[in-house]
């Protein structure tokens, strides 16, 4: 008998709240057998009585996990944080497992959030992520848009900001965005040269604009 396999399926968890979290997220994470999670999200649907596995930073590890279950005919949910298409696992499980393999049920990024807090739209922001490392762009890159977002949580990434700034020149201000919808949601704006060493949490974004967009 040949079995059949279950697309794998890649759901958006929201920024942070469980408020933010869609319905269509809830009824894809009911129906696993498996549920791959994040430090940040192992928490999450505690009444779902699927087998856990961490993600963990062993992406190649957390595909050959996928894949062991997924070739038993298992149902793999995959929960990123935010919406799968900013910086997430999806991407290679994706390269991996192929498009017609995979349902990406989208959530709201803490990135759409930090640009609604400002009521500003977002659709011509660069977005970047240096949660793990510095990224590999520079000022002359990123001196054309008049809205960035960076999605830090490290000391390095702050100080990498304040260097970008320095770079770029005046006429841009900067916004500190720290655990949004949660209880300690806070939003600052920083000067430039008080964001390296600032302290802020392991959920932060930043968002850089041209001073104009805000008048």
């Amino acid at each position: 008998m040949t079995l059949t396999k279950k697309k794998i399926i890649i759901v958006g968890c929201g920024p942070g709240a469980e408020s933010y979290i869609t319905p269509a997220a809830r009824a894809a994470a009911a129906r696993a057998d498996v549920l791959i999670v994040s430090r940040r999200l192992k928490d999450l649907f505690p009444k779902c009585p699927a087998e856990r596995i961490d993600s963990g930073v062993d992406i190649d590890g957390t595909l050959d996990e996928i894949a062991a279950r997924y070739d038993d005919g298992r149902q793999v949910v995959l929960l990123a944080t935010g919406d799968p298409g900013i910086f997430s696992l999806a991407k290679p499980v994706i390269r991996r497992f192929g498009r017609e393999n995979c349902e990406v049920i989208p959530g709201i990024s803490s990135v759409q959030v930090a640009f609604a807090r400002l009521g500003l739209d977002w659709q011509d922001a660069r977005i970047i992520s240096a949660h793990s490392s510095d990224p590999e762009m520079t000022a002359a890159d990123l001196r054309p848009a008049g809205k960035i977002a960076v999605l830090g949580g490290r000391e390095a990434a702050l100080a990498w900001i304040a260097g970008l700034l320095r770079e770029l020149g005046s006429g841009r201000r900067v916004f500190v965005c720290e655990e949004l919808t949660l209880p300690g949601e806070r939003i600052r704006e920083v000067a430039p040269n008080d964001l390296a060493g600032l302290p802020v949490s392991s959920r932060v974004i930043v968002l850089i604009i041209q001073g104009e967009l805000l008048s």
